[in-house]
């Protein structure tokens, strides 16, 4: 081969070489592209299932909180009257009793086997009936008492239907 042959020889193979070298690189684009697609296509479905998925469960998590909260006025409107009422029971009955129209009495009675009962030979007195009138101040003391256990078992048991209505219903459906 000669030296001019040769000249015009290297620059058309390394001609040839780029231009395998391009179609081989354009080829490969296209081919990665295409792969590159269906991957963005596929994640983007992805994506959305799970914007889906979590909308569903924020929903559902929307729902079962507005209904506890709806459970839990319930309770507490129910709770408020009914201590209102008793509270207002008890304020009556304290006032019959400071007006005397009422008395405050408290029954109670002894067996024969605890030492207090009369002699049944003796006469009945006075001493052997079975209640105890109160003074007006002890008489105050146990309508406050009262009103003391009125507000508190008022509250348990708002608390105990909060635990059955509210908290359990919140529970259900998770693991």
């Amino acid at each position: 081969m000669s030296l001019a042959a040769l000249k015009w020889a290297v620059p058309g193979v390394l001609a040839l070489l780029l231009l395998a070298a391009g179609a081989t690189w354009k080829a490969q684009d296209w081919r990665y592209g295409k792969q590159l697609a269906e991957q963005s296509g596929l994640y983007q479905t992805d994506l959305t299932t799970i914007s889906n998925a979590a909308a569903a469960h924020a929903r559902t998590a929307l729902e079962k909180q507005l209904t506890a909260e709806k459970a839990r006025d319930d309770i507490d409107v129910k709770a408020t009257k009914e201590k209102a009422h008793d509270l207002a029971e008890n304020e009556r009955l304290r006032r019959a009793a400071d007006d005397s129209a009422r008395r405050l009495r408290i029954a109670g009675s002894c067996h024969a086997d605890s030492g207090y009962v009369p002699d049944p030979a003796r006469a009945p007195g006075v001493d052997d009936g079975g209640a105890i009138e109160l003074s007006a101040t002890a008489g105050r003391t146990v309508f406050d008492i009262r009103a003391g256990i009125i507000v508190d078992q008022t509250a348990l048991r708002a608390l105990q239907a909060y635990v059955r209505d509210v908290c359990s219903v919140q529970l259900r459906g998770y693991p």
